[in-house]
């Protein structure tokens, strides 16, 4: 092993130790020591609205943790590479990066951990619920529309990835000359039109279990192909793959993380860390659900998502460099098959996770449309579902950079959603509680409304730059 890959194996081994040391920073945040010093933050709201366990859940906390990454762990992480090639292009440019993963990850967590206490205190059991709770209906169609538009974003993600995996397939299996555009059409119309027509979801539920198994051997084939050198050299696969994917190194190092494109990897982080408007629903199904149980929930889960992320971003970006495809996949041979079988999973996952997030999506059409549920008939939802979908397929064959769609959505949308909404429930929730709430709480305060500019700021800069990338 030379110094060079001593170097990036240091690299890997460090992404380990920082994404690991996230997940206590996430499960003991300032609110558990609120909790012990301050019990007003559970215990002192009427008992109409809710206090430390306002709900009757029976989920134990190792399912919680298991269906919260689940959750979290996404399509999203695969662009995650392209978001440090947009700022560098050493290997040194992954220390920054790792960073970001870390601190936004562990950021993303804290504000997870806010919704739950909301809801602990209100009584909400829903995100829109513990808007209108906290800053009134009159302006919940923000978060309505944000999730609407979020869940159209993660749709048309899914129709992206779909049209550019199952091309690589059948090249794998000796099809070719079939366009993107053709793919995409017949995956809609063949495959995703039938299954979104479906009334009753429930079956699907259980592949949804693909989605962690296929980012779990994702990671390992990845591993693989990294530490085996597939694509160095005038290794076997990299002669099978276009010029333009081809493992690409420089010298923009750390200190290009200066640079403002670095914002671009941060607004894909906000789309990858996003389940934030599940956050009342798993604060209702734990059992037992004091905000000390809920939070080692939250922090468990996002460390281990951080740890996931980190390896996926370091792995993919050590192989190849500023070459890495917004849908990283991309970047391997369609004749190598131990890359191909993690296509398949990442597929199958897609392929049945695709109507839940449609269905989330219509739905909040329907709600904004104020369409009373005892009009919505089947008519009415088979024609949305094919209006909807024709929408999202006509989106997905015009945009081709999965990039732009995860960077921007989650500048604009995923900031909202992860960083302001949920500190502007939270300081108005404490202030409700008028004298009983603790200094410790007051002071928080201004700690998560620091998030909420920060997500602002960010999110403004991510969004400028992603529009210039696709404009560039």
């Amino acid at each position: 092993m030379n110094r060079f890959q001593r170097r990036r194996l240091a690299l890997l081994l460090a992404v380990v130790a920082a994404a690991t040391s996230a997940t206590n920073a996430i499960q003991t945040p300032r609110s558990s020591t609120i909790v012990a010093k301050k019990q007003s933050w559970t215990q002192t709201a009427p008992p109409a609205r809710g206090g430390d366990q306002v709900g009757e859940g029976t989920a134990s906390m190792s399912t919680e943790i298991f269906n919260l990454v689940k959750g979290i762990v996404g399509v999203g992480v695969l662009s995650l590479p392209a978001g440090v090639a947009a700022f560098g292009d050493a290997p040194s440019a992954l220390i920054p990066a790792i960073g970001l993963v870390v601190a936004f990850g562990a950021l993303s967590g804290y504000c997870f951990s806010l919704i739950g206490r909301v809801c602990s205190h209100t009584g909400a059991t829903s995100y829109r619920g513990a808007w209108d709770r906290t800053l009134g209906s009159a302006t919940s169609s923000l978060p309505a529309w944000a999730c609407t538009l979020q869940t159209f974003s993660a749709t048309l993600a899914y129709s992206m990835v779909l049209g550019d995996t199952f091309q690589s397939l059948m090249q794998t299996v000796g099809i070719s000359g079939i366009s993107r555009t053709t793919t995409i059409l017949g995956i809609t119309s063949f495959i995703l039109l039938p299954l979104c027509l479906l009334k009753n979801l429930s079956s699907l539920a259980p592949f949804s279990l693909l989605g962690i198994i296929g980012m779990a051997y994702t990671t390992l084939a990845m591993a693989i192909r990294y530490f085996g050198k597939s694509y160095v050299g005038g290794a076997l696969f990299l002669d099978q793959v276009i010029p333009n994917l081809r493992p690409s190194f420089g010298s923009k190092g750390a200190a290009s993380v200066l640079n403002p494109n670095a914002s671009i990897l941060i607004g894909m982080l906000s789309t990858a860390y996003m389940a934030h408007f599940n956050a009342p629903k798993f604060y209702m199904e734990l059992k037992d659900n004091t905000i000390a149980r809920y939070n080692t929930v939250v922090g468990t889960s996002f460390g281990i998502s951080i740890v996931i992320m980190a390896l996926l971003t370091a792995l993919g970006f050590l192989t190849f460099g500023s070459a890495s495809s917004g849908l990283i996949l991309n970047n391997y041979s369609t004749k190598d098959s131990l890359m191909s079988l993690s296509r398949v999973a990442v597929a199958f996952s897609i392929v049945f996770s695709y109507p839940l997030a449609f269905v989330g999506f219509r739905d909040g059409t329907l709600d904004l449309l104020q369409v009373a549920p005892e009009k919505r008939t089947n008519t009415l939802l088979n024609q949305l579902t094919v209006s909807l979908l024709a929408v999202i397929t006509a989106v997905a064959l015009s945009v081709t950079d999965l990039s732009f769609v995860l960077s921007f959505g989650g500048a604009t949308l995923g900031n909202a959603l992860i960083y302001v909404f949920p500190a502007l429930m939270f300081a108005k929730s404490v202030k409700q509680m008028g004298d009983d709430a603790s200094h410790a709480l007051q002071i928080e305060v201004y700690a998560a409304l620091a998030s909420a500019v920060l997500g602002v700021v960010l999110g403004g800069m991510g969004a400028k730059m992603a529009l210039g990338k696709l404009n560039a």
